[in-house]
């Protein structure tokens, strides 16, 4: 797309927000929100014009989609007599599998040759993030199955975002993927765990039973992925660029089916909720990232540690809410809120970072 038809796309969607608003003020709440998607979607496809800020494109399409799911719920919960819900461990699996394809046995390999360097994530990956999400729950007092879908986030390990993250902010990608990977891994056995020590005085937990629903939903789809990976791959060359864009729609429907089902709760709680997700997830860069400088870790680590720490899996926080907790309106809105704003946050940080000189790094390479 070149840059003339950005501005048209821009201009279009200038004019989508004056008639918003114009809807809104005469309460014309149904074709408001339809308004409201289309500027988000002509925003996110203005930008891929702009190599540095078209990172922001996928998080205005999770925007688009928040506000499909708050202004038309009705959508989004049955197709007859189907449930919406039944689509969201599927679909995260279909995302794992995805993730599986892009991985390899080097990509685990890769703990003996940067083993500081994983060490020093996962501890920070499974420490900072539960029990900062333990923190912000009790501060924030909210009820009961509200609270425990926000530690249920923060007990889960960090997912494919924070690899594109990573990319953008020209941090350690090959250490961005092996913590992902291995944080992964640990998930069966450390996510219930945390979320029995932590949630438990807020809902009950059947810590095997979590820990078979991770493994089914998270490591039977990726050990499959890299199974394909390595015996089909080069005749499938075609999955190298479908299963971006099937992840990023299935993630966007997983926020679009949760949202819809939490929709009225969301309302009652919704400002408090958002700072509550905006704490947890800021402090976690913040964490993430000075804990890494305390221990000596170069620049470059530093930056894809904080991104690994920040960002979870909110698509397996939602089918942990959803199937194993049984709770997806209530439970699901915290992990559903995470995964909408850790794009933004994640995408602001790591433009930033980008214009941020690395020590060694010659400065050609920051502008490029």
């Amino acid at each position: 797309m070149d840059k003339k038809t950005s501005r048209i796309l821009f201009i279009l969607a200038a004019i989508s927000i004056i008639v918003y608003l114009i809807l809104t003020l005469n309460k014309q709440h149904s074709y408001a929100g339809w308004v409201l998607v289309a500027f988000f979607i002509l925003i996110a496809i203005g930008l891929r014009a702009y190599p540095l800020l078209k990172g922001y494109s996928y998080p205005m399409v999770i925007f688009a989609s928040v506000t499909l799911a708050m202004y038309q719920p009705q959508y989004f919960l049955t197709i007859g007599n189907f449930d919406l819900k039944n689509l969201i461990t599927p679909l995260l699996q279909i995302i794992m599998f995805g993730m599986g394809t892009t991985l390899s046995l080097w990509d685990f390999g890769r703990v003996i040759k940067m083993p500081k360097g994983v060490i020093v994530g996962i501890i920070c990956q499974f420490t900072i993030m539960p029990f900062v999400g333990w923190g912000v729950a009790h501060i924030f007092a909210f009820p009961k199955e509200i609270a425990a879908g926000i530690i249920l986030i923060g007990c889960c390990p960090s997912g494919l975002a924070s690899n594109v993250m990573s990319y953008l902010a020209r941090a350690n990608l090959a250490l961005s993927i092996t913590l992902t990977a291995v944080a992964t891994l640990f998930a069966p056995v450390l996510t219930p765990f945390y979320m029995k020590l932590l949630g438990g005085e807020f809902i009950d937990i059947s810590y095997f039973q979590m820990m078979w629903d991770i493994t089914k939903v998270v490591i039977l789809p990726i050990g499959v992925g890299l199974i394909f990976h390595h015996l089909f791959q080069s005749r499938f060359k075609i999955l190298d660029s479908i299963m971006p864009m099937v992840s990023m729609g299935g993630i966007a429907l997983i926020l679009v089916v949760i949202i819809s089902r939490g929709r009225d709760g969301l309302l009652e709680v919704g400002l408090l909720l958002v700072a509550a997700v905006f704490i947890h997830n800021m402090t976690g860069y913040f964490l993430g990232y000075w804990a890494s400088k305390l221990v000596g870790m170069p620049e470059q680590d530093c930056r894809t540690i904080a991104l690994e720490v920040g960002m979870q899996n909110g698509g397996l926080a939602s089918s942990l809410a959803a199937d194993t907790l049984g709770k997806a309106s209530t439970i699901g809105l915290a992990p559903a809120i995470f995964g909408s704003m850790m794009n933004i946050t994640g995408s602001t940080l790591a433009l930033w970072w980008r214009g941020k000189k690395i020590p060694g790094q010659d400065e050609e390479e920051v502008q490029r």
